[in-house]
C-alpha cells in the first residue's frame, strides 16, 4: 500500500477516495496523474492519455465506481502504459471493486461517451508536444462527421473531424459544417430521423462551446440541390453543388466480425486457451486471471486472491492478444470476481445467482490511516452513507375510481361498497382519474387474483386496452398481480380487501370442470384475514388459509366464524397496526364486538377454530425494493423478443417520439411509448413489457409478476417522471424528434395546445362552506356520494388564504376554502377576508386543543350514481378538453340506483346540484367548535331507529355537541382523547357508539 501512495500523487488518491459521486479526470503528465479541473472536463487532446473515475451512489448506499483510461490517437506507448498501470493502482486503492475500461479515441464505449453528452470532440496536440494546438485569429471552417453506430446499437455519438471536402460527404451519414457565423447540419438521405435528432445535440454543443451561443443554425437535406438560400450557402463552401457518389464514404475503421466467446487463462502475460464444451462459472478459478474474447471487446476477469502484479499482467495479456489478432481498437473491460457486469455474465451459458461476496475494506483502511498521518481529513473514505429512501406513491389519491369485475369476455361495473373488495379467483379492471399538475390524468389497470384463470386474464387485458384506445391513448395502462401490487395501487384503493375464491362466471365454470372445492368466502363461514398497511389511507385485509401456520408475529389478524369474531395481535406489531384492525373490522364484520387476543394469550375457542397450534413465522413479507433505474431503447426484429440496448446516464432528451423505451427499476417496469409510434405497436406495448421481463436483461431474477406500466408520451405521470429531470414543455412541440429539436434550437418551439390549468386561484370568504363546482378543492369529488376526506383545520385554511397570493399559488394544490368557525354569527361584511392577526389567533387556538386523528372514510361512495353534471357547471369545467368526450364504454356505464337508499330523489337532486361532500356543514346544521356537524345522541347510537347517514362510524362521538358529550361521557372531549385507545372504545361500546 505504501508503494501505491509512492507511485500515485497524494492528490490523485485523495480525490479518488473522498469523492462520493460524480466525475474526476486526470491527465498523464511525465508518467504521473495530474488532476484536470472541472471546467475542462470533456476536453481531450489527441496526444495525451487520461484516467476518468466515475462514482455513482446506489440506492442501497454502496458506491459503484468505473475507471476508464482514454488513449488519444497520437499518445505515446509509454504514456498509454502508464495510464494502464495507474488505473490498476487506483482500483487497488479503492478496494479492488471498480470495473476498468480501456478507451481508444474514436472507439469509446457507450458508457464513457454518456459522461460527456452529447459528444466529445478531441483537440489536436498534447502535453508532450507542448500543446501544438493554437487559436487562430480567423475562424477556419471545419467538417465533422457524426456516427451513431447504426443508431439502435449505440445511443451515443462518435464525432471526429474529416477533411473539409465534398469527397468526405456521404448519403449514409450526418455531417456538421462549423463556420464562423453559421453551423450547418447535412443530413444524408439514408440517415434516420433519430440520428438527425441526436446530431442536433452536437450542433447545440458546438454552438454553446465554440460560439458562446451566438450563431445561426441551418439544416441541409441531402438531394434538395439549390432549392433554398441556405443550401446554396452550404454548397458554396465546397465549390458549388455536385452529386455525391452512391457508395458511402467509410471512416476507415475495420468492422470486427461477431465471434463466439472464447476463454483464455493468463499466465505471465501469455493467454492460454481453456478448452470446454460450454462456458460456465465453474471454469473460473479465484486465484487466476482470465480473458474472455468476444470479438468487439475483451473482458479481463480477475480472481479475488490474485496479486497486484498478476492483475497488471492480465491487462498486458489482453493488449497482447488484441495485437496478435490485429484488433488494437477493441475495448478491454476488466471485472473483479463477485462484481461482474451484466454484459460479462450474459456471455456464459450458466451463471449462478449472485451471492454476496465478503469484501475487505482493509486496503482502504490502511490507505486512510496513511493519509490521516499526513494531515488529510479522511472522514467517509472507508464506508458509503446508507441509503435513506422510503417508498412514496407519487400519485394524487383524491381522484375518482371505477371498478369492473371481468366475466368471461365482458365486464360488470361494481358499486362503491364493493369496489375495494376483490376475490382471488377473479380479474378486475379499474379506471382512476385524478388531478395532475396541469390537467386531469388517467390510469387504467388490470388486477389478476392468484386463483384467476388465464382466459379471464387475457380478456381483462383486451378490455382494458380497448378502453385506453377509445380514450385516444391518453391514459396510462397498468398490469398488477395479487401479492405484487405497487404502492400506487394501495394509495388509490386505500382500504383494500381480498377474499378467497371467486364469483365470476369463468372461475365458477373452471372449478366445476376441475371438480375442485369452492372455497369462496362466505360471511357465516370460518375465515382468517391478515391485516397489513401503513395507515388509514393504505391498509389491506388479505384472507389466508384458516390454520395456525398462517399466523405471523409481525401482523394482526381477524378470525371469524359466523357472529364470533376474534382479533389477534402478534408480539411484533405496533398500536398503529392494531388500529388498522379496528377499521377493517368495520368493513368485514360491522357492529360486532370482537374478542381481542395477544400472541401467547389465546383462548381455547380461538385454537379450536384454527386447528392445532403449530409453529409460524415472525418475519414480515418483504416486497421487491426499488433499485437503480435502467433505461433501454427497443427495436423490433423478426424474432420473438424485442432487441434492447441500455442507455447510460439517461435524460429526458434520450426519449425519442418515434420509439418505445423501457425503464426498469426492478420493483416496477415502465414502457414509454412515443407519439409517433404506429398504433399497432402502441397496442403491443404491454406485451413488449412482458417479453422484456421474461428475458430478464439485467439478470436480477426479476419477478414475472412485476407491475408493468404503459406510459404514453405527453401524459407522463409523476411516478414516471421522477426518474428524470423533467420538462413538460418539451412534449408540447409539434413534429418528429428532429423537427422538435430543430425548433427548440432555433427558439421556435410552439406548444401543440395551451395546456389548461386545473383551477383558477380564487379566495373564498363569507358563510359559504361549499364553493362553486369549478373551484372544488381536491378533497371534494365529482359526486356527492364520493367521499375522500383530506381535510385541513378551518384555522389552517384561514391562515393559508390570508398569506397566499392567489396569483402565484401553485396550481397543483387546491385554493383554500375558508369556513367561519361560527357561521351562525355572520356579519354583513362577512365577505371581507379576515386580518392576519385573526388568522394567527385561530391557528394558535387550534394548536392548543388536544389533537384528534383525521376522520378517514371507511368505504368509498359510488362515483357513478346520479352523477350527471349540474347545469350550473362553470364554463371552465364544461369546456375543458378531455378524452372522455370521445365514445368510451368505460364512462357511459353506470350502476342502477340503490333501491335501499333512504334518500329521496329530491334530496339526491339537491345534493347533485350542490356537488358537495357530506362532511361539510350544511347551511342549516349547527357546527361544533371544530367545524363538524352536530347530531343528537339518539341518532348517532348504533341502535338508533333514525340513524344519521354518511358519518364516520368509527368516530360517532365526534358529532356530539360539547354539552351532550360531557353529559354522556362524564368528561370533556380533550380529556376523553387523552385516554388509551382501548379505554375510549370501552366507553363508546357502553354508550352504543362503537
Amino acid at each position: 500500500m505504501y508503494q501505491i501512495v509512492h507511485l500515485c500523487t497524494l492528490q490523485f488518491v485523495l480525490f479518488a477516495l473522498t469523492t462520493s459521486r460524480g466525475l474526476e479526470i486526470w491527465r498523464i503528465e511525465n508518467f504521473r496523474p495530474a488532476r484536470v479541473p472541472d471546467s475542462s472536463h470533456g476536453k481531450f487532446y489527441t496526444g495525451d492519455s487520461y484516467i476518468v473515475l466515475k462514482t455513482t451512489a446506489l440506492k442501497n448506499g454502496a458506491l459503484r465506481q468505473d475507471i476508464h483510461y482514454w488513449l488519444g490517437k497520437d499518445t505515446s506507448q509509454d504514456e498509454a502504459g502508464a495510464a494502464a498501470i495507474k488505473t490498476v493502482e487506483l482500483d487497488a486503492a479503492l478496494g479492488g471493486r471498480a470495473v476498468q475500461y480501456r478507451e481508444v479515441q474514436g472507439h469509446e464505449t457507450e458508457k464513457f461517451l454518456s459522461y460527456f453528452k452529447p459528444c466529445i470532440i478531441p483537440l489536436e496536440g498534447g502535453i508532450a508536444s507542448g500543446f501544438k494546438h493554437h487559436e487562430t485569429e480567423e475562424y477556419k471552417p471545419r467538417l465533422l462527421k457524426t456516427v451513431d453506430s447504426i443508431y439502435m446499437s449505440n445511443k451515443e455519438h462518435y464525432v471526429w473531424q474529416v477533411p473539409c471536402a465534398r469527397s468526405s460527404l456521404s448519403h449514409d451519414d450526418i455531417f456538421v459544417l462549423d463556420t464562423q457565423s453559421k453551423i450547418f447540419q447535412f443530413n444524408g438521405s439514408n440517415s434516420s430521423i433519430q440520428e438527425r435528432a441526436k446530431a442536433l445535440e452536437v450542433v447545440q454543443y458546438i454552438k454553446d462551446t465554440y460560439h458562446h451561443g451566438k450563431c445561426d443554425i441551418a439544416a441541409i437535406e441531402d438531394g434538395k440541390l439549390m432549392a433554398d438560400a441556405e443550401s446554396g450557402e452550404f454548397w458554396g463552401f465546397f465549390g458549388g453543388f455536385a452529386p455525391l457518389p452512391r457508395k458511402s464514404a467509410t471512416n476507415g475503421t475495420k468492422k470486427t466480425e461477431h465471434i463466439p466467446p472464447k476463454l483464455y487463462r493468463v499466465d505471465k502475460e501469455q493467454a492460454e486457451p481453456e478448452e470446454a464444451e460450454s462456458l460456465t462459472r465453474d471454469l473460473l478459478n479465484t486465484s487466476k486471471c482470465y480473458l474472455l474474447d468476444c470479438g468487439t471487446e475483451v473482458f479481463v476477469w480477475v480472481g479475488r486472491t490474485t496479486s497486484l502484479a498478476e492483475r497488471k499482467n492480465a491487462t498486458g495479456g489482453a493488449e497482447e492478444l488484441l495485437r496478435k489478432f490485429d484488433r488494437s481498437k477493441c475495448h478491454i473491460i476488466r471485472v473483479i470476481e463477485g462484481f461482474e457486469t451484466v454484459a460479462f455474465r450474459s456471455k456464459f451459458d450458466s451463471w449462478p445467482e449472485t451471492a454476496h461476496v465478503a469484501v475487505s475494506e482493509d486496503g482502504r483502511g490502511k490507505l486512510a490511516a496513511l493519509l490521516k498521518r499526513q494531515g488529510v481529513n479522511v472522514k467517509g473514505i472507508v464506508k458509503a452513507a446508507p441509503a435513506k429512501d422510503e417508498p412514496l406513491p407519487h400519485i394524487d389519491c383524491t381522484g375518482n375510481l371505477q371498478v369492473w369485475r371481468v366475466n368471461g369476455n365482458g365486464k360488470t361495473l361494481l358499486s362503491a361498497s364493493e369496489q375495494s373488495k376483490f376475490y382471488s379467483g377473479d380479474c378486475y379492471i379499474f379506471q382512476y382519474s385524478y388531478p395532475g399538475e396541469e390537467k386531469e390524468e388517467y390510469l387504467i389497470g388490470t388486477w389478476f387474483g392468484k386463483q384467476s384463470i388465464t382466459e379471464e386474464q387475457t380478456s381483462a387485458i383486451a378490455l382494458a386496452s380497448k378502453m385506453v384506445e377509445s380514450m385516444k391513448f391518453v391514459p396510462s395502462q397498468a398490469r398488477f398481480y395479487e401479492g405484487s401490487e405497487p404502492i400506487q395501487f394501495f394509495a388509490i384503493f386505500q382500504s383494500f380487501i381480498v377474499f378467497k375464491g371467486g364469483v365470476s362466471e369463468g372461475y365458477k365454470k373452471y372449478i366445476s370442470e376441475q371438480g375442485s372445492p369452492d372455497d369462496t368466502y362466505t360471511e357465516n363461514g370460518v375465515a382468517l384475514f391478515r391485516v397489513q398497511g401503513s395507515g388509514p389511507d393504505n391498509m389491506q385485509a388479505i384472507q389466508v388459509v384458516a390454520v395456525a401456520s398462517s399466523l405471523n408475529s409481525s401482523y394482526c389478524y381477524i378470525l371469524h366464524s359466523g357472529s364470533t369474531v376474534f382479533t389477534w395481535s402478534g408480539n411484533l406489531t405496533s398500536p398503529g397496526n392494531q388500529e388498522l384492525v379496528e377499521r377493517q373490522l368495520d368493513i368485514i364484520k360491522p357492529n360486532v364486538q370482537p374478542k381481542t387476543h395477544k400472541e401467547g394469550a389465546e383462548s381455547e375457542q380461538f385454537w379450536r377454530l384454527l386447528g392445532p397450534k403449530t409453529e409460524y413465522s415472525s418475519q414480515k413479507f418483504a416486497r421487491e425494493s426499488e433499485s437503480d433505474p435502467h433505461l433501454f431503447s427497443c427495436s423490433f426484429t423478426k424474432g420473438l423478443y424485442p432487441s434492447v440496448v441500455e442507455i447510460h446516464n439517461f435524460t429526458q432528451d434520450d426519449l425519442m417520439t418515434e420509439d418505445i423505451f423501457i425503464l426498469d427499476i426492478h420493483s416496477d417496469v415502465f414502457v414509454w411509448v412515443g407519439q409517433e409510434v404506429d398504433s399497432k405497436n402502441k397496442l403491443q406495448a404491454l406485451s413488449i413489457g412482458e417479453k422484456f421481463v421474461e428475458r430478464d436483461f439485467l439478470l436480477k431474477k426479476i419477478s414475472p409478476k412485476v407491475p408493468i406500466y404503459v406510459i404514453m408520451e405527453g401524459n407522463e405521470p409523476l411516478f414516471f417522471t421522477r426518474f428524470f429531470t423533467w420538462d413538460s414543455a418539451k412534449t408540447g412541440i409539434h413534429g418528429n424528434s428532429f423537427q422538435r429539436k430543430l425548433a427548440s434550437l432555433k427558439n421556435e418551439g410552439t406548444p401543440v395546445v395551451d395546456k389548461p390549468k386545473r383551477r383558477t386561484p380564487v379566495s373564498y370568504g363569507g358563510r359559504s362552506s361549499v364553493p362553486d363546482k369549478s373551484q372544488r378543492s381536491r378533497s371534494m369529488s365529482f359526486s356527492p356520494d364520493r367521499v375522500r376526506v383530506r381535510g385541513r383545520s378551518p384555522a389552517f385554511n384561514a391562515l393559508a388564504a390570508t398569506f397566499e397570493n392567489a396569483n402565484t399559488r401553485n396550481l397543483s394544490t387546491p385554493p383554500p376554502m375558508i369556513r367561519k368557525l361560527y357561521p351562525k354569527s355572520a356579519s354583513p361584511d362577512s365577505t371581507v377576508a379576515p386580518p392576519k392577526s385573526a388568522a394567527i389567533a385561530a391557528l394558535t387556538a387550534s394548536f392548543n386543543k388536544t389533537p384528534r386523528e383525521p376522520i378517514i372514510p371507511l368505504s368509498r361512495k359510488v362515483t357513478q350514481e346520479y352523477s350527471q353534471e349540474s347545469p350550473e357547471e362553470s364554463p371552465q369545467e364544461s369546456t375543458r378538453e378531455s378524452p372522455q368526450e370521445s365514445t368510451q364504454e368505460s364512462l357511459t356505464e353506470t350502476p342502477k340506483p340503490d333501491l335501499n337508499s333512504k334518500e329521496t330523489p329530491a334530496e339526491i337532486s339537491k345534493d347533485n346540484s350542490m356537488d358537495s361532500i357530506q362532511e361539510d356543514a350544511k347551511e342549516d346544521e349547527p357546527e361544533d367548535e371544530e367545524g363538524l356537524p352536530v347530531y343528537p345522541y339518539d341518532r348517532l347510537k348504533t341502535t338508533s331507529e333514525d340513524p344519521v347517514a354518511d358519518v364516520d362510524i368509527t368516530k360517532r362521538e365526534t358529532y356530539l355537541s360539547t354539552t351532550e358529550f360531557k353529559e354522556k361521557f362524564g368528561m370533556a372531549k380533550d380529556a376523553f382523547y387523552k385516554l388509551p385507545k382501548w379505554k375510549q372504545n370501552k366507553l363508546k361500546m357502553a354508550l352504543h357508539l362503537f
